[in-house]
């Protein structure tokens, strides 16, 4: 252990020494080196060094640490860091001591508030003149930051200005985020997110995730191991190979998980430190990208086949082995494809989740559930049409075939009947089998073959229209008109995103419908005036779901995810909307009340691992939801000591 006093970091003596050889290219401190900072009663300050007693000694049996000769070649001041003795193509060591106070808190986003450290904060950790002499609360911080955000015009600088608040006062970022959530949902992720993934590599400044490349391959757990927490509970990763409706991205998909994780924080309530971003880099078959001078991804074609298999299988295990099995692994975007073998080949052995498939199917079952509220019946006296055959879409139809199979008791391949798809060759029929996709066979039915969108809806007449195909201005005018031609209120889900994929905008629904629509889209629309009355249209958002979801999972200690989960998830959420949201036209309850909503949905999960024996903290709680309440981060101010 060294002690030294205050005067060292003036005249850097006996900390310099100690500095300067731990900073040496020798490397012979292989522990951490922790500082501690105090005042003594005669008002010194006093530092403390404490190194691991195990790395006291190298490994060809010098001390650790020595005092080295002083130079003076700076300008007269020592040398500390070796940086000036050494030439420009001399390697040196970037070793930092970071003391919680003083200048080094008002860089660590954790901890740092501004303004709003109290008088007897700034005594007690060094902040007088590093800081204006005025006291700003939380509360009024918020209020400035929110006029100095609503004087921008372009989303893109909002995004960013969100971003900069999030690298610098992490808890200022949430209390925002929170408190401002339905104005700032748009901005920190979709639309916005999607054109900040297209311009990654030109807005990049610093990480905010892992990103694990090929060239990492066999070094992943190392890998993992380089980022600085180490009590991970959820991890949202991306291969970036279907962002949004975007297309391949790359590398630059990382600003999904990111986005995803900060919801996971504000709607949920996971703590921050436990949230972990990570994008696979596999290439990318963009060439615009491969061209971009800023890209910042690996310059070749995507890996595929055993290449991609194995990367992806390591990453797993490493996951496994270095943050355990009850880590919750959100797939993000990836392609068809590979989305579903992942959650096939791991949905038995980790705790995944993918939310493209599971989480869109969730928050849309619910949807059409508070929809039956309206229209009336229940799920099998509707019969449903989907643009779209991808993950999405047959992940939604599924769902709500499950459901469906419950309600009546039927099996589920007798209600999956009652559901088309229609992808880019036209309605999904028995006659093209053996040309489709493993996951688009369940969905072919008995029919003539049908190209075009608009005769598939004429010839199987839906009450309930769903796009998922990423395809913008699909559901067109003469389709519109022929869905409200049989249907009294038609149901109508443009869920691609972001806004320029949306299959329709609210506008076309309600006027083409003649304002009769049940209308809830991916990407948020305004208000519509239409023949003196005034529309509001919800949004089928996964930020309902998932956030509640991952939270449900955590507190309840699961081990697997279970189809009746999402079930569970989406009852929950169906049970929020009011009849007061239905009036308004909304089959989502408003996103203000989102904390509270996020906690229902995960007592309902956990009581539904609880029931099915997947749940390992035990014993299960009496109210799940206050337990879900007192379990969630809270983003106020901590006083210091």
């Amino acid at each position: 252990m060294i002690s030294l006093n205050g005067s060292c970091f003036l005249q850097n003596n006996s900390l310099a020494g100690a500095s300067r050889s731990l900073s040496l290219s020798q490397g012979r401190v292989h522990a951490p080196v922790v500082v501690s900072a105090s005042r003594s009663n005669s008002g010194e300050r006093n530092v403390t060094i404490f190194v691991d007693s195990t790395s006291k000694e190298a490994s060809d049996g010098s001390p650790a640490i020595e005092v080295q000769p002083k130079s003076t070649v700076g300008g007269g001041v020592q040398d500390i860091y070796g940086e000036d003795a050494a030439t420009e193509d001399h390697p040196v060591t970037p070793w930092t001591i970071t003391v919680a106070s003083g200048y080094s808190l008002l860089r660590d986003p954790h901890h740092n508030k501004g303004l709003a450290f109290s008088e007897k904060e700034r005594d007690a950790h060094f902040l007088r003149g590093l800081l204006p002499p005025v006291h700003v609360p939380q509360k009024l911080q918020i209020k400035k930051l929110m006029h100095t955000l609503r004087q921008y015009q372009v989303p893109l600088q909002k995004y960013m200005f969100m971003m900069d608040i999030q690298e610098m006062n992490e808890r200022l970022f949430y209390k925002l985020l929170i408190d401002n959530v339905e104005e700032l949902l748009p901005v920190v992720y979709t639309p916005t997110v999607g054109e900040a993934c297209q311009k990654y590599g030109s807005i990049f400044r610093r990480p905010q995730g892992l990103f694990i490349s090929l060239k990492e391959k066999g070094r992943i757990l190392e890998v993992l191991k380089n980022w600085p927490q180490r009590k991970i509970q959820v991890i949202v990763v991306t291969d970036g190979e279907r962002i949004l409706g975007l297309g391949d991205l790359g590398c630059q998909g990382m600003g999904i998980p990111v986005g995803k994780l900060s919801l996971y924080t504000a709607l949920g309530g996971i703590r921050p430190s436990a949230c972990l971003p990570i994008t696979i880099d596999v290439g990318t078959n963009n060439e615009k990208l491969l061209n971009d001078e800023f890209y910042i991804g690996l310059r070749q074609r995507r890996a595929t086949g055993q290449e991609y298999a194995e990367l992806l299988h390591e990453f797993m295990s490493a996951v496994k082995q270095n943050y355990g099995e009850k880590v919750l692994i959100q797939f993000e975007d990836f392609a068809n494809h590979n989305a579903f073998d992942l959650l096939a080949t791991y949905g038995n052995t980790h705790l995944v989740f993918n939310d493209d498939i599971q989480g869109t199917a969730s928050v849309v079952l619910a949807g059409l559930m508070a929809s039956l509220k309206l229209v009336g019946g229940n799920l099998a006296d509707h019969k449903f049409l989907f643009l779209g055959a991808g993950e999405a879409g047959t992940g939604i139809a599924e769902l709500i075939a499950l459901e469906m199979s419950k309600q009546t008791e039927a099996p589920v391949e007798e209600s999956r009947k009652k559901i088309w798809l229609v992808d880019s060759k036209g309605l999904i029929v028995k006659s093209r089998s053996e040309s489709l996709q493993h996951f688009k066979k369940p969905w072919a039915h008995e029919h003539e073959p049908v190209e075009e969108l608009v005769d598939a809806v004429k010839a199987i007449k839906p009450t309930v229209l769903i796009g998922s195909s990423g395809a913008g201005r699909t559901f067109t005018k003469e389709v519109i008109e022929a869905m409200a031609s049989f249907n009294e209120k038609p149901i109508i889900l443009a869920l691609s995103n972001p806004t320029s994929q949306s299959e329709c905008t609210a506008e076309e629904a309600y006027t083409w419908s003649q304002g009769r629509a049940i209308f809830a889209s991916g990407s948020p629309f305004g208000p519509v005036e239409y023949d003196g009355k005034t529309y509001l249209s919800g949004q089928a958002n996964n930020a309902y779901i998932f956030p509640g979801f991952g939270l449900g999972l955590i507190i309840s200690g699961a081990i697997r995810v279970h189809d009746d989960m999402l079930l569970a998830a989406s009852e929950a959420l169906a049970a929020e909307v009011t009849r007061e949201n239905l009036e308004r036209g909304l089959i989502y309850p408003p996103f203000t009340n989102i904390r509270n909503i996020s906690a229902h949905i995960a007592a309902k999960v956990a009581a539904k691992a609880y029931e099915l024996g997947l749940a390992t903290h035990l014993p299960q709680p009496d109210d799940l939801v206050a337990h879900a309440e007192s379990c969630m981060y809270s983003p106020n101010y901590r006083a210091y000591r």
